[in-house]
Protein backbone atom coordinates (compact mmCIF):
# COMPACT_ATOMS: atom_id res chain seq x y z
CA UNK A 1 0.00 0.00 0.00
CA UNK A 2 2.57 2.69 -1.07
CA UNK A 3 -0.10 5.26 -1.95
CA UNK A 4 -3.48 6.29 -0.18
CA UNK A 5 -6.81 5.90 -1.83
CA UNK A 6 -9.06 8.52 -1.85
CA UNK A 7 -12.36 8.41 -0.44
CA UNK A 8 -15.59 10.64 -0.39
CA UNK A 9 -16.71 11.17 3.19
CA UNK A 10 -19.68 13.16 4.52
CA UNK A 11 -20.51 13.73 8.68
CA UNK A 12 -23.84 13.91 7.97
CA UNK A 13 -26.56 14.90 10.27
CA UNK A 14 -27.79 14.15 14.41
CA UNK A 15 -25.48 11.90 15.62
CA UNK A 16 -23.43 12.03 12.30
CA UNK A 17 -20.45 13.75 13.18
CA UNK A 18 -19.79 12.47 16.35
CA UNK A 19 -19.52 8.71 14.97
CA UNK A 20 -17.87 9.92 12.03
CA UNK A 21 -15.04 11.39 13.70
CA UNK A 22 -14.45 8.34 16.11
CA UNK A 23 -14.63 5.83 12.88
CA UNK A 24 -11.85 7.96 11.16
CA UNK A 25 -9.76 8.28 14.30
CA UNK A 26 -9.46 4.28 14.11
CA UNK A 27 -8.90 3.62 10.80
CA UNK A 28 -6.31 5.98 11.04
CA UNK A 29 -4.80 5.02 13.99
CA UNK A 30 -5.27 1.96 12.52
CA UNK A 31 -2.98 2.89 9.18
CA UNK A 32 -5.61 2.47 6.76
CA UNK A 33 -4.22 4.22 3.10
CA UNK A 34 -6.89 6.92 2.90
CA UNK A 35 -6.86 10.45 1.30
CA UNK A 36 -10.77 12.11 2.56
CA UNK A 37 -12.51 14.17 0.26
CA UNK A 38 -15.21 15.89 2.47
CA UNK A 39 -18.46 16.48 1.24
CA UNK A 40 -21.66 18.12 2.94
CA UNK A 41 -25.15 16.63 2.24
CA UNK A 42 -28.30 16.18 4.00
CA UNK A 43 -30.44 18.62 6.44
CA UNK A 44 -28.16 21.78 5.63
CA UNK A 45 -28.31 21.55 2.17
CA UNK A 46 -32.22 20.56 1.85
CA UNK A 47 -32.51 23.74 3.48
CA UNK A 48 -30.31 25.36 0.84
CA UNK A 49 -32.99 24.35 -1.60
CA UNK A 50 -31.36 21.41 -3.12
CA UNK A 51 -33.72 18.77 -2.69
CA UNK A 52 -31.72 15.72 -3.35
CA UNK A 53 -29.95 16.93 -0.52
CA UNK A 54 -26.27 16.91 -1.90
CA UNK A 55 -24.55 19.34 -4.40
CA UNK A 56 -23.76 18.50 -8.32
CA UNK A 57 -20.19 18.84 -7.04
CA UNK A 58 -20.38 16.14 -4.59
CA UNK A 59 -22.04 13.78 -7.04
CA UNK A 60 -18.48 14.84 -9.19
CA UNK A 61 -16.47 13.90 -5.75
CA UNK A 62 -18.06 10.16 -6.12
CA UNK A 63 -17.63 10.29 -9.96
CA UNK A 64 -13.98 10.84 -9.27
CA UNK A 65 -13.87 8.43 -5.74
CA UNK A 66 -16.19 5.71 -6.67
CA UNK A 67 -15.89 5.30 -3.12
CA UNK A 68 -18.46 6.79 -0.73
CA UNK A 69 -18.74 6.71 3.60
CA UNK A 70 -21.30 8.08 4.69
CA UNK A 71 -22.95 9.28 8.09
CA UNK A 72 -26.40 9.06 8.60
CA UNK A 73 -28.43 12.11 7.52
CA UNK A 74 -32.28 14.15 8.94
CA UNK A 75 -34.39 14.75 6.10
CA UNK A 76 -36.17 17.77 6.93
CA UNK A 77 -40.33 17.30 7.34
CA UNK A 78 -42.76 18.28 4.69
CA UNK A 79 -42.60 17.23 1.14
CA UNK A 80 -40.51 18.24 -1.25
CA UNK A 81 -37.09 16.84 -0.38
CA UNK A 82 -35.52 13.50 -1.83
CA UNK A 83 -34.55 10.54 -0.28
CA UNK A 84 -30.43 11.09 -0.37
CA UNK A 85 -29.71 7.51 0.08
CA UNK A 86 -32.30 6.78 -2.83
CA UNK A 87 -30.95 9.49 -5.14
CA UNK A 88 -27.51 7.96 -4.50
CA UNK A 89 -28.40 4.46 -4.82
CA UNK A 90 -30.17 4.89 -8.48
CA UNK A 91 -28.19 7.67 -9.54
CA UNK A 92 -24.68 5.49 -9.76
CA UNK A 93 -26.48 1.98 -9.86
CA UNK A 94 -26.01 0.99 -6.46
CA UNK A 95 -28.27 -2.00 -7.21
CA UNK A 96 -27.11 -4.33 -4.05
CA UNK A 97 -27.50 -3.42 -0.81
CA UNK A 98 -25.12 -5.70 1.48
CA UNK A 99 -26.17 -6.31 5.12
CA UNK A 100 -24.49 -8.81 7.52
CA UNK A 101 -26.06 -9.77 10.62
CA UNK A 102 -23.95 -11.49 12.87
CA UNK A 103 -24.24 -12.34 16.68
CA UNK A 104 -21.31 -10.93 19.08
CA UNK A 105 -23.22 -13.43 22.13
CA UNK A 106 -22.54 -12.99 25.08
CA UNK A 107 -21.05 -9.34 24.65
CA UNK A 108 -23.86 -8.24 23.16
CA UNK A 109 -27.28 -9.40 24.59
CA UNK A 110 -29.17 -11.69 22.26
CA UNK A 111 -31.82 -14.57 22.02
CA UNK A 112 -29.78 -16.23 19.12
CA UNK A 113 -26.03 -16.71 19.36
CA UNK A 114 -25.67 -18.73 16.36
CA UNK A 115 -27.13 -16.17 14.17
CA UNK A 116 -24.72 -15.29 11.19
CA UNK A 117 -26.48 -14.16 7.79
CA UNK A 118 -26.38 -12.21 5.15
CA UNK A 119 -29.53 -9.81 3.63
CA UNK A 120 -28.77 -8.80 -0.11
CA UNK A 121 -31.36 -6.40 -1.24
CA UNK A 122 -32.30 -4.94 -4.08
CA UNK A 123 -31.61 -1.30 -4.02
CA UNK A 124 -33.09 0.54 -7.10
CA UNK A 125 -36.26 -0.47 -8.01
CA UNK A 126 -39.81 -1.52 -6.31
CA UNK A 127 -41.50 0.67 -4.52
CA UNK A 128 -38.74 2.68 -3.60
CA UNK A 129 -38.97 3.84 -7.63
CA UNK A 130 -40.44 6.86 -5.77
CA UNK A 131 -43.44 6.38 -8.71
CA UNK A 132 -46.11 8.66 -6.53
CA UNK A 133 -49.56 10.16 -7.76
CA UNK A 134 -52.70 11.39 -6.29
CA UNK A 135 -55.84 10.63 -8.60
CA UNK A 136 -58.56 11.30 -7.09
CA UNK A 137 -59.85 13.62 -3.55
CA UNK A 138 -59.80 10.30 -2.09
CA UNK A 139 -57.45 7.91 -3.62
CA UNK A 140 -52.93 8.02 -4.05
CA UNK A 141 -51.10 5.88 -5.77
CA UNK A 142 -47.52 4.51 -5.32
CA UNK A 143 -46.31 2.00 -8.09
CA UNK A 144 -44.22 -1.27 -7.37
CA UNK A 145 -41.81 -1.56 -10.74
CA UNK A 146 -39.89 -4.74 -10.93
CA UNK A 147 -37.72 -5.55 -13.44
CA UNK A 148 -36.30 -8.37 -15.39
CA UNK A 149 -33.26 -7.11 -15.32
CA UNK A 150 -32.96 -5.66 -11.96
CA UNK A 151 -33.76 -8.92 -10.71
CA UNK A 152 -31.71 -11.02 -12.40
CA UNK A 153 -28.50 -8.93 -11.33
CA UNK A 154 -29.44 -8.70 -7.98
CA UNK A 155 -30.49 -12.61 -7.69
CA UNK A 156 -27.41 -13.13 -9.30
CA UNK A 157 -25.08 -11.17 -7.18
CA UNK A 158 -26.67 -12.98 -3.97
CA UNK A 159 -25.64 -16.45 -5.78
CA UNK A 160 -22.18 -14.90 -6.53
CA UNK A 161 -21.64 -13.43 -2.73
CA UNK A 162 -22.50 -17.21 -1.56
CA UNK A 163 -20.16 -18.73 -3.80
CA UNK A 164 -17.07 -16.08 -3.32
CA UNK A 165 -17.86 -15.89 0.92
CA UNK A 166 -18.50 -19.61 0.78
CA UNK A 167 -22.40 -19.76 1.90
CA UNK A 168 -24.51 -22.63 1.92
CA UNK A 169 -27.84 -21.65 0.65
CA UNK A 170 -29.57 -18.32 -0.22
CA UNK A 171 -33.15 -17.80 0.28
CA UNK A 172 -35.57 -15.75 -1.68
CA UNK A 173 -38.25 -14.06 -0.05
CA UNK A 174 -40.94 -12.57 -1.79
CA UNK A 175 -45.13 -12.02 -1.44
CA UNK A 176 -45.86 -14.13 -4.89
CA UNK A 177 -48.73 -15.48 -3.63
CA UNK A 178 -50.61 -12.02 -3.49
CA UNK A 179 -48.86 -9.98 -6.26
CA UNK A 180 -48.08 -12.94 -8.79
CA UNK A 181 -47.05 -10.93 -11.76
CA UNK A 182 -44.18 -8.51 -9.88
CA UNK A 183 -43.01 -10.42 -6.98
CA UNK A 184 -44.16 -13.55 -9.57
CA UNK A 185 -41.29 -12.43 -11.82
CA UNK A 186 -38.69 -12.26 -8.55
CA UNK A 187 -38.96 -16.10 -7.80
CA UNK A 188 -39.28 -16.90 -11.41
CA UNK A 189 -35.67 -15.72 -11.89
CA UNK A 190 -34.31 -16.93 -8.71
CA UNK A 191 -35.23 -20.51 -9.41
CA UNK A 192 -34.26 -20.08 -12.75
CA UNK A 193 -30.71 -19.05 -11.75
CA UNK A 194 -30.52 -20.86 -8.61
CA UNK A 195 -30.33 -24.04 -11.49
CA UNK A 196 -26.49 -22.76 -12.67
CA UNK A 197 -26.02 -23.16 -8.81
CA UNK A 198 -26.03 -26.40 -8.22
CA UNK A 199 -23.73 -26.58 -5.02
CA UNK A 200 -25.78 -23.79 -3.39
CA UNK A 201 -29.04 -24.83 -1.37
CA UNK A 202 -32.12 -23.12 -2.18
CA UNK A 203 -35.60 -22.21 -0.77
CA UNK A 204 -38.03 -19.58 -0.74
CA UNK A 205 -40.11 -17.99 1.54
CA UNK A 206 -43.13 -15.54 1.59
CA UNK A 207 -42.09 -12.25 3.41
CA UNK A 208 -44.52 -12.60 6.11
CA UNK A 209 -43.70 -16.14 7.62
CA UNK A 210 -39.80 -15.34 6.36
CA UNK A 211 -40.24 -11.98 8.98
CA UNK A 212 -41.72 -14.03 11.40
CA UNK A 213 -38.99 -17.00 11.65
CA UNK A 214 -35.92 -14.19 11.29
CA UNK A 215 -37.52 -12.75 14.45
CA UNK A 216 -37.60 -16.42 15.87
CA UNK A 217 -34.92 -18.58 14.38
CA UNK A 218 -32.31 -16.14 12.62
CA UNK A 219 -29.99 -18.91 12.54
CA UNK A 220 -31.74 -21.37 9.89
CA UNK A 221 -30.67 -18.62 7.17
CA UNK A 222 -27.38 -17.72 5.65
CA UNK A 223 -28.22 -15.38 2.81
CA UNK A 224 -31.57 -13.70 2.26
CA UNK A 225 -32.02 -11.93 -1.27
CA UNK A 226 -35.03 -9.92 -1.38
CA UNK A 227 -37.24 -6.76 -2.57
CA UNK A 228 -36.12 -3.45 -2.02
CA UNK A 229 -38.93 -2.26 0.96
CA UNK A 230 -39.51 -6.19 2.01
CA UNK A 231 -34.92 -6.07 2.47
CA UNK A 232 -35.22 -2.73 4.32
CA UNK A 233 -37.13 -4.16 7.04
CA UNK A 234 -35.86 -7.60 7.17
CA UNK A 235 -32.96 -5.89 7.76
CA UNK A 236 -33.46 -3.91 10.92
CA UNK A 237 -35.24 -6.83 12.35
CA UNK A 238 -32.22 -9.01 11.40
CA UNK A 239 -30.09 -6.10 13.17
CA UNK A 240 -31.95 -5.96 16.25
CA UNK A 241 -32.40 -9.59 17.28
CA UNK A 242 -29.12 -10.18 17.00
CA UNK A 243 -28.30 -7.34 19.61
CA UNK A 244 -28.84 -3.32 18.06
CA UNK A 245 -29.55 -2.16 15.47
CA UNK A 246 -26.70 0.21 16.25
CA UNK A 247 -24.07 -2.50 15.68
CA UNK A 248 -25.02 -2.77 11.80
CA UNK A 249 -22.80 -1.65 8.41
CA UNK A 250 -24.00 -1.64 5.21
CA UNK A 251 -22.80 -1.90 1.65
CA UNK A 252 -24.63 -0.14 -1.50
CA UNK A 253 -22.78 -1.78 -4.62
CA UNK A 254 -22.61 -1.28 -7.77
CA UNK A 255 -20.93 -1.32 -10.94
CA UNK A 256 -18.13 1.38 -10.57
CA UNK A 257 -19.45 3.28 -7.56
CA UNK A 258 -20.03 1.51 -3.97
CA UNK A 259 -21.37 3.22 -0.40
CA UNK A 260 -21.16 2.67 2.81
CA UNK A 261 -22.88 3.07 5.93
CA UNK A 262 -24.37 2.36 9.31
CA UNK A 263 -28.00 1.23 8.82
CA UNK A 264 -29.76 3.12 11.48
CA UNK A 265 -30.44 6.60 10.98
CA UNK A 266 -29.02 10.40 12.35
CA UNK A 267 -31.17 10.39 16.17
CA UNK A 268 -31.06 13.57 16.23
CA UNK A 269 -32.89 13.36 20.07
CA UNK A 270 -28.93 12.43 21.17
CA UNK A 271 -26.88 14.68 18.60
CA UNK A 272 -24.39 16.03 20.54
CA UNK A 273 -24.16 14.48 23.96
CA UNK A 274 -21.36 11.75 22.82
CA UNK A 275 -23.03 8.58 24.10
CA UNK A 276 -23.54 7.38 20.17
CA UNK A 277 -22.43 4.14 19.56
CA UNK A 278 -20.12 4.21 16.26
CA UNK A 279 -19.88 0.74 15.56
CA UNK A 280 -22.49 0.68 12.51
CA UNK A 281 -20.56 2.82 10.98
CA UNK A 282 -17.57 1.68 11.76
CA UNK A 283 -18.54 -1.84 10.38
CA UNK A 284 -19.72 -0.02 7.26
CA UNK A 285 -15.67 1.21 6.83
CA UNK A 286 -14.53 -2.20 7.51
CA UNK A 287 -16.64 -3.68 4.64
CA UNK A 288 -15.00 -0.66 3.01
CA UNK A 289 -11.52 -1.22 3.41
CA UNK A 290 -12.05 -5.15 2.22
CA UNK A 291 -13.79 -3.40 -0.53
CA UNK A 292 -10.68 -1.45 -1.88
CA UNK A 293 -8.12 -3.89 -0.98
CA UNK A 294 -6.91 -3.17 2.38
CA UNK A 295 -8.29 -6.54 3.90
CA UNK A 296 -5.45 -6.29 6.35
CA UNK A 297 -6.28 -3.15 7.81
CA UNK A 298 -9.93 -3.83 7.85
CA UNK A 299 -8.96 -7.39 9.89
CA UNK A 300 -6.73 -5.19 12.29
CA UNK A 301 -10.01 -2.81 13.30
CA UNK A 302 -12.66 -5.80 13.59
CA UNK A 303 -10.58 -7.87 15.77
CA UNK A 304 -9.71 -4.87 17.62
CA UNK A 305 -13.55 -3.82 17.85
CA UNK A 306 -14.43 -7.40 18.47
CA UNK A 307 -11.50 -7.40 21.81
CA UNK A 308 -13.10 -3.86 23.19
CA UNK A 309 -16.39 -6.09 23.39
CA UNK A 310 -15.14 -9.10 25.21
CA UNK A 311 -13.42 -6.70 28.02
CA UNK A 312 -16.59 -4.92 28.13
CA UNK A 313 -16.01 -1.56 27.44
CA UNK A 314 -19.90 -0.51 26.00
CA UNK A 315 -21.84 2.19 24.62
CA UNK A 316 -24.91 2.79 26.75
CA UNK A 317 -27.06 0.87 24.26
CA UNK A 318 -25.46 -2.16 24.84
CA UNK A 319 -24.43 -2.30 28.23
CA UNK A 320 -25.26 -4.77 30.36
CA UNK A 321 -25.33 -4.89 34.24
CA UNK A 322 -22.93 -7.96 35.30
CA UNK A 323 -20.95 -8.30 31.91
CA UNK A 324 -20.37 -4.64 30.74
CA UNK A 325 -17.39 -3.31 32.85
CA UNK A 326 -17.42 0.41 31.73
CA UNK A 327 -20.19 2.23 30.36
CA UNK A 328 -18.36 4.85 27.64
CA UNK A 329 -19.30 7.49 25.09
CA UNK A 330 -18.86 7.48 21.55
CA UNK A 331 -15.06 9.14 21.78
CA UNK A 332 -13.73 6.78 24.59
CA UNK A 333 -15.15 3.83 22.85
CA UNK A 334 -12.59 4.69 19.81
CA UNK A 335 -9.69 5.28 22.02
CA UNK A 336 -10.73 2.01 23.64
CA UNK A 337 -10.41 -0.07 20.10
CA UNK A 338 -7.56 2.42 19.01
CA UNK A 339 -5.65 0.62 22.17
CA UNK A 340 -6.99 -2.63 21.15
CA UNK A 341 -5.32 -2.58 17.58
CA UNK A 342 -3.08 -5.26 16.93
CA UNK A 343 -4.98 -7.67 19.90
CA UNK A 344 -7.45 -10.41 18.94
CA UNK A 345 -10.59 -11.47 20.26
CA UNK A 346 -10.70 -14.80 23.02
CA UNK A 347 -13.84 -15.97 22.87
CA UNK A 348 -15.26 -14.75 19.05
CA UNK A 349 -13.71 -16.12 16.51
CA UNK A 350 -11.34 -13.63 14.64
CA UNK A 351 -12.02 -11.58 11.23
CA UNK A 352 -10.53 -13.18 8.21
CA UNK A 353 -10.83 -11.16 4.97
CA UNK A 354 -10.01 -12.29 1.29
CA UNK A 355 -6.82 -10.63 0.31
CA UNK A 356 -6.69 -8.35 -2.61
CA UNK A 357 -9.62 -5.64 -4.30
CA UNK A 358 -12.80 -6.89 -4.53
CA UNK A 359 -14.26 -6.92 -8.14
CA UNK A 360 -17.56 -6.71 -9.06
CA UNK A 361 -19.60 -9.43 -8.72
CA UNK A 362 -20.59 -11.76 -12.07
CA UNK A 363 -23.86 -9.59 -12.82
CA UNK A 364 -23.98 -10.45 -16.27
CA UNK A 365 -27.06 -10.82 -17.76
CA UNK A 366 -28.69 -13.55 -20.20
CA UNK A 367 -29.47 -13.53 -22.97
CA UNK A 368 -33.44 -13.29 -23.60
CA UNK A 369 -35.50 -13.59 -26.70
CA UNK A 370 -38.42 -11.11 -26.64
CA UNK A 371 -41.74 -11.93 -26.79
CA UNK A 372 -44.47 -11.32 -29.38
CA UNK A 373 -46.51 -8.12 -27.48
CA UNK A 374 -50.22 -7.85 -28.42
CA UNK A 375 -52.56 -4.98 -26.81
CA UNK A 376 -55.87 -7.37 -26.00
CA UNK A 377 -57.63 -4.20 -24.01
CA UNK A 378 -57.24 -1.95 -21.98
CA UNK A 379 -58.19 -0.44 -17.77
CA UNK A 380 -59.07 3.17 -18.05
CA UNK A 381 -59.56 4.60 -14.24
CA UNK A 382 -61.98 7.23 -13.71
CA UNK A 383 -62.78 9.86 -11.05
CA UNK A 384 -66.40 9.22 -10.04
CA UNK A 385 -68.13 10.69 -7.22
CA UNK A 386 -72.11 10.85 -8.25
CA UNK A 387 -75.37 8.95 -8.10
CA UNK A 388 -74.12 7.59 -3.97
CA UNK A 389 -71.24 5.86 -5.98
CA UNK A 390 -73.45 3.39 -7.28
CA UNK A 391 -71.75 0.75 -9.28
CA UNK A 392 -74.60 0.18 -12.10
CA UNK A 393 -74.93 3.79 -12.72
CA UNK A 394 -71.32 4.15 -13.70
CA UNK A 395 -71.50 0.34 -15.44
CA UNK A 396 -74.67 1.31 -17.21
CA UNK A 397 -73.50 4.66 -18.36
CA UNK A 398 -70.05 3.19 -19.49
CA UNK A 399 -71.39 0.44 -21.40
CA UNK A 400 -72.94 3.06 -24.02
CA UNK A 401 -69.30 3.50 -25.34
CA UNK A 402 -67.90 0.81 -27.82
CA UNK A 403 -64.83 1.40 -29.96
CA UNK A 404 -65.42 -1.25 -32.76
CA UNK A 405 -66.46 -4.13 -30.16
CA UNK A 406 -64.14 -2.82 -27.45
CA UNK A 407 -66.43 -2.41 -24.50
CA UNK A 408 -67.21 -2.33 -20.74
CA UNK A 409 -66.11 -6.02 -19.89
CA UNK A 410 -66.16 -4.94 -16.02
CA UNK A 411 -65.34 -2.32 -13.00
CA UNK A 412 -63.57 -2.96 -9.58
CA UNK A 413 -63.16 -0.67 -6.47
CA UNK A 414 -59.67 -1.02 -4.78
CA UNK A 415 -59.50 -3.90 -6.91
CA UNK A 416 -62.88 -5.92 -5.86
CA UNK A 417 -65.25 -6.02 -8.65
CA UNK A 418 -68.33 -4.21 -8.15
CA UNK A 419 -70.02 -4.41 -11.95
CA UNK A 420 -71.90 -6.13 -13.11
CA UNK A 421 -72.70 -8.36 -10.58
CA UNK A 422 -71.06 -6.60 -7.25
CA UNK A 423 -71.81 -6.96 -3.81
CA UNK A 424 -74.08 -4.05 -2.72
CA UNK A 425 -71.74 -4.22 0.80
CA UNK A 426 -68.24 -3.38 -1.07
CA UNK A 427 -66.98 0.32 0.30
CA UNK A 428 -66.44 2.08 -2.65
CA UNK A 429 -63.95 5.29 -3.10
CA UNK A 430 -64.16 7.90 -6.07
CA UNK A 431 -61.78 5.82 -7.94
CA UNK A 432 -63.21 3.24 -10.66
CA UNK A 433 -61.12 0.62 -12.57
CA UNK A 434 -62.93 0.17 -15.58
CA UNK A 435 -61.94 -3.00 -18.09
CA UNK A 436 -62.46 -2.91 -21.71
CA UNK A 437 -62.05 -6.15 -23.89
CA UNK A 438 -63.51 -6.96 -27.17
CA UNK A 439 -65.56 -9.84 -26.38
CA UNK A 440 -63.93 -12.41 -29.14
CA UNK A 441 -60.64 -11.36 -27.46
CA UNK A 442 -59.39 -10.11 -30.52
CA UNK A 443 -55.59 -7.80 -30.92
CA UNK A 444 -57.25 -4.10 -29.58
CA UNK A 445 -55.37 -1.25 -31.73
CA UNK A 446 -54.36 2.07 -30.32
CA UNK A 447 -56.59 3.93 -32.79
CA UNK A 448 -59.48 2.09 -30.35
CA UNK A 449 -58.30 3.02 -27.36
CA UNK A 450 -58.29 6.67 -28.41
CA UNK A 451 -62.39 6.28 -29.67
CA UNK A 452 -63.09 4.53 -26.66
CA UNK A 453 -61.39 7.75 -24.35
CA UNK A 454 -63.26 10.08 -26.36
CA UNK A 455 -66.57 8.53 -25.95
CA UNK A 456 -65.74 8.02 -22.10
CA UNK A 457 -65.09 12.21 -22.45
CA UNK A 458 -68.49 12.94 -23.95
CA UNK A 459 -70.44 10.34 -21.92
CA UNK A 460 -69.33 13.08 -19.12
CA UNK A 461 -66.63 11.18 -17.04
CA UNK A 462 -63.03 12.02 -16.18
CA UNK A 463 -60.74 9.77 -16.85
CA UNK A 464 -57.17 10.01 -14.62
CA UNK A 465 -54.89 7.03 -16.51
CA UNK A 466 -55.08 4.22 -18.56
CA UNK A 467 -53.39 0.91 -18.45
CA UNK A 468 -53.18 -1.39 -21.62
CA UNK A 469 -54.06 -5.00 -21.18
CA UNK A 470 -50.87 -6.83 -22.97
CA UNK A 471 -50.04 -10.73 -23.84
CA UNK A 472 -47.32 -11.33 -24.17
CA UNK A 473 -46.14 -14.85 -26.10
CA UNK A 474 -49.72 -15.42 -25.57
CA UNK A 475 -49.65 -15.10 -22.21
CA UNK A 476 -51.75 -12.58 -19.77
CA UNK A 477 -49.35 -9.49 -18.41
CA UNK A 478 -51.92 -8.28 -16.50
CA UNK A 479 -54.00 -9.58 -13.18
CA UNK A 480 -57.66 -10.91 -13.15
CA UNK A 481 -59.95 -8.62 -10.56
CA UNK A 482 -61.28 -10.07 -7.91
CA UNK A 483 -64.60 -11.60 -9.37
CA UNK A 484 -63.31 -11.68 -12.81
Amino acid sequence: MSSKRKITVAYGDGIGPEIMKATLAILEAAGAQLEYDVIEIGEQVYLKGISSGMEPKSFDSLRETKVFLKSPITTPQGGGFKSLNVTTRKSFGLYANVRPCKAYSPFIKTYFPKTDLVIIRENEEDLYAGIEHRQTNEVYQCLKVISQPGSEKIIRYAFEYAKKYGRKKVTCMTKDNIMKLADGLFHKTFDEIAKEYPEIQTDHKIIDIGTALIADRPEIFDVIVTLNLYGDIISDVAAQVTGSVGLGGSANVGEEVAMFEAIHGSAPDIAGMDIANPSGLLNGAIMMLVHIGQPEVAEKISNAWMKTLEDGIHTGDIYQEGLSSKKVGTQEFAQAVIERLGQLPTSMAPAEFEKGEIKPMDTKLRPKAKAKKELTGVDVFIDWDQDGRDPNVIGEKLRQANANGLQLHLITNRGVKVFPEGMKETFCTDHWRCRFKTDDGSVVTHAQVLDLLQQIEKLGFDFIKTEHLYTFDGVRGYSLAQGE
